[in-house]
C-alpha cells in the first residue's frame, strides 16, 4: 500500500482464444503465457492485490501455481463479444464485497503482454496516486506515414500533412493493451476511463502484445535476448584481427544486446568499432575493468585478448558470468565455460576446447565471394600484412617482388595501423605497376582479383582460402609459426618466421609460383576442400548446447544452497 492507496491488479485470462488456441497456457520460453504477467505483477511494490479472472480450470491451475488468487467468471463474460469493461467491474465488485472494503486503484494487465517489466507497472501505479489523472494507459510511439480510407468515395488519403523522414514526423500513440489503470471511481460494467488520461509510453519490446503467431515468434525472440559484452582490443603489437573477429560476431548477434568493451588507453581498437557504429564502453586499463563489466551486467562475457590471466577470469566465474574466450592459451583458460581457437590445434586435453579451422568466423563479405578461377598468367599480385604489419614485412615483400623484374599490376593494401604510411608511399609512387590502398572497405574482392597473395600467417590465411587464391605467407612471431593452417595441404606456401627469410628465398618462391601453373591450381583445389562458411554455425551450436548446460547447473546449485 502507497499513500493508504489500496491497489487491486486485474488479469483477464480466458481459455477460448481463437488466432492462438489455447495460449495463455501455452509456454512461452520456460513458464505459461499467462505465468509472465503474474511474475511481474507479483514483484511490484505497489499492489495490494492481484486477481486472475478466468473461466478455464487449467488456467486457474497455473495462476495458483504461480501465486495469484483467480475468480471464475461466468459464462456469459467469457464470451468473444464481450469487452473488458464489464469483466473487470465484476472482478473487482466481487473482491470488495469478499472484503468488505474499497479499492482505489485498479488496474487491467493483459496476459498478451509478457514483455512488460514491473518498474513500468509501478510507474503507472505512482502516475495515477501522485497526479490528477484520473486513467493511465500504456501506448508506445507509432508514428509514420499513415494513410486513411473513405468508405464512400472508395479512395485513400494521407493523414499526414507533409511527407518525412519518421523522426521528424509528428508522434502519434498506439495503445499496447499491457495497462490500463484508472482510479476506482471510473470503473462502471460500461467503462473503465475516466476524464483525464494520462499516457505512458514504453519500449517497443514491452508493447508486444500477443495476438498471432508472429507475435508469439517475436516475443520468444526478445525472451532469448542476451546481454552480451565483447572484450577486445587492437593495437600496432598485437593487431587488428581480434577486434575484426568481434565485429564478425557482433553482425551475427543480431538477436542480442552486444556491447564492446575497450580499453581507452588503445585507440586503434576504439576507432575500429565506432567506425562500424558499434556500441562500446571503454575502461582505464585494469583498473576498473570488472567495475566496467558488472556495470553492463552481461549474462555472456566473451573475450577475445590473447591470453587471460587467472585473476581476471576468477572474478568473472565468481560473477557467475558465462564465459567464451577465443585464441586463449593463457593460465585463465580453466575457468573459461568454452574455449574456441581456430589458429592454434592443440594437442594437449584442455577442457571445453574447440579448435580449427571449423571455428574461425569469417567476415560477412567473404560469405558471397565465390571461389576464385585461376588463369594461367599471373597479372595480378596483392600484398596484406595485417592491421599493423609491425615487421614490415609489406616492404621487404614488395622489394622482392620488384627485385624478380615482375611487371605487372602490385596491389598494396595497408592496414590502419601500419606506421609512416607516408613514407611507404612515398618510395613507390613512381612505380606505374605498384599501387597503395589504405583502410579497404572490400577486401574480399581484391583478394578474389588477385592472382597470387602475400600475407602473413594470422587469420587472413582463413579470409584468402575462402576465395582459393595461392598463397604464399611469412609469418609475423613465434606465435604465428605454430599456426598449422598455413601449410600446402591447406594451399599455402609457408615461408616461416618473415623477419628471417631472406630475399632471395621471396623471389625464388614468387617466380616459381609465378611460372608453375600446375602448383597454383593444386594449391587452389586445397583450399577448396576447406569448409570456412559455417564457422559461426559451429561456434553457435556449441554455444547453445554448453549455455543449457551451464543455466542448468546454475539452478541446480542455487536450488541446494536454497534447501
Amino acid at each position: 500500500m502507497y499513500k493508504n492507496k489500496q491497489v487491486i491488479v486485474i488479469i483477464p485470462a480466458r481459455g477460448g482464444s481463437k488466432s492462438i488456441p489455447r495460449k495463455n497456457i501455452r509456454f512461452l520460453g520456460d513458464k505459461p503465457l499467462v505465468a509472465h504477467v503474474i511474475d511481474t505483477v507479483k514483484q511490484s511494490k505497489y499492489v495490494d492485490k492481484l486477481i486472475v479472472s478466468t473461466d478455464d480450470t487449467k488456467i486457474q491451475l497455473i495462476a495458483h501455481q504461480y501465486g495469484a488468487e483467480t475468480q471464475f467468471r461466468s459464462p456469459k463474460l467469457a464470451e468473444d463479444d464481450v469487452p473488458l469493461d464489464p469483466v473487470i467491474y465484476d472482478a473487482v465488485e466481487k473482491e470488495e464485497k469478499k472484503l468488505m472494503d474499497e479499492f482505489d486503484i485498479v488496474i487491467t494487465v493483459q496476459p498478451t503482454s509478457p514483455l512488460l517489466k514491473t518498474e513500468t507497472l509501478d510507474y503507472a501505479i505512482k502516475q495515477l496516486i501522485d497526479n490528477d489523472f484520473d486513467t493511465i494507459i500504456s501506448v508506445y510511439d507509432d508514428r509514420g506515414l499513415s494513410w486513411g480510407y473513405d468508405e464512400e468515395t472508395q479512395s485513400f488519403y494521407p493523414l499526414y500533412k507533409e511527407r518525412l523522414n519518421r523522426q521528424y514526423l509528428p508522434k502519434t500513440y498506439r495503445e499496447t493493451g499491457a495497462i490500463l489503470g484508472s482510479k476506482r471511481s471510473c470503473i462502471n460494467e460500461n467503462t473503465r476511463i475516466g476524464d483525464n488520461i494520462g499516457l505512458i509510453e514504453i519500449s517497443k519490446e514491452e508493447s508486444i502484445d500477443i495476438d498471432n503467431y508472429e507475435d508469439w515468434w517475436v516475443a520468444e525472440k526478445i525472451l532469448n535476448k542476451k546481454r552480451i559484452i565483447l572484450k577486445t582490443d587492437a593495437t600496432n603489437i598485437i593487431g587488428t584481427g581480434h577486434v575484426y573477429r568481434c565485429l564478425s560476431l557482433a553482425s551475427k548477434l543480431t538477436n542480442h544486446d552486444v556491447m564492446f568493451l575497450l580499453d581507452e588507453n588503445k585507440p586503434l581498437g576504439i576507432e575500429l568499432v565506432s567506425e562500424n557504429n558499434y556500441q562500446y564502453m571503454t575502461h582505464d586499463g585494469d583498473t576498473d575493468l570488472i567495475e566496467k563489466i558488472m556495470e553492463f551486467n552481461p549474462d555472456i562475457v566473451i573475450n577475445d585478448i590473447l591470453n587471460t590471466d587467472v585473476n581476471y577470469m576468477k572474478q568473472l566465474k565468481d560473477l557467475g558470468y558465462f564465459i567464451v574466450n577465443f585464441e586463449d592459451i593463457g593460465e585463465g583458460t580453466k575457468y573459461a565455460n568454452v574455449i574456441f581457437d581456430a589458429l592454434y590445434e592443440h594437442q594437449n586435453n584442455i577442457p571445453n576446447l574447440y579448435s580449427g579451422p571449423n571455428y574461425y568466423i569469417l567476415r560477412g563479405e567473404f560469405y558471397y565471394q565465390p571461389f576464385k578461377h585461376l588463369k594461367e598468367d599471373v597479372t595480378e599480385v596483392l600484398l596484406t600484412f595485417g592491421g599493423t604489419d609491425p615487421n614490415n614485412l609489406t616492404e621487404k615483400t614488395l622489394d622482392a617482388i620488384l627485385a624478380t623484374g615482375y611487371n605487372k599490376s602490385i596491389t598494396v593494401i595497408l592496414g590502419l595501423g601500419y606506421p609512416n604510411k607516408e613514407d611507404f608511399e612515398s618510395k613507390y609512387e613512381n612505380n606505374i605497376n605498384v599501387r597503395v590502398l589504405k583502410n579497404v572497405k572490400n577486401m574480399s574482392q581484391y583478394m578474389y582479383n588477385a592472382d597470387i597473395i602475400f600475407t602473413s600467417a594470422g587469420r587472413t590465411m582463413y579470409e584468402v582460402a575462402s576465395v582459393g587464391v595461392p598463397c604464399i605467407c611469412l609469418c609475423q612471431n613465434e606465435r604465428e609459426l605454430t599456426h598449422v593452417f598455413g601449410n600446402r595441404d591447406n594451399g599455402f606456401i609457408n615461408l616461416g618466421l618473415g623477419i628471417n627469410v631472406k630475399d632471395e628465398e621471396i623471389m625464388n618462391t614468387f617466380v616459381n609460383l609465378v611460372n608453375n601453373f600446375d602448383l597454383r591450381k593444386e594449391l587452389g583445389k586445397n583450399m577448396r576442400y576447406i569448409d570456412l562458411k559455417h564457422g559461426y554455425e559451429n561456434i553457435n551450436n556449441v554455444l547453445h548446447i554448453k549455455y543449457k548446460e551451464f543455466k542448468k547447473d546454475k539452478k541446480l546449485r542455487e536450488n541446494e544452497e536454497h534447501n
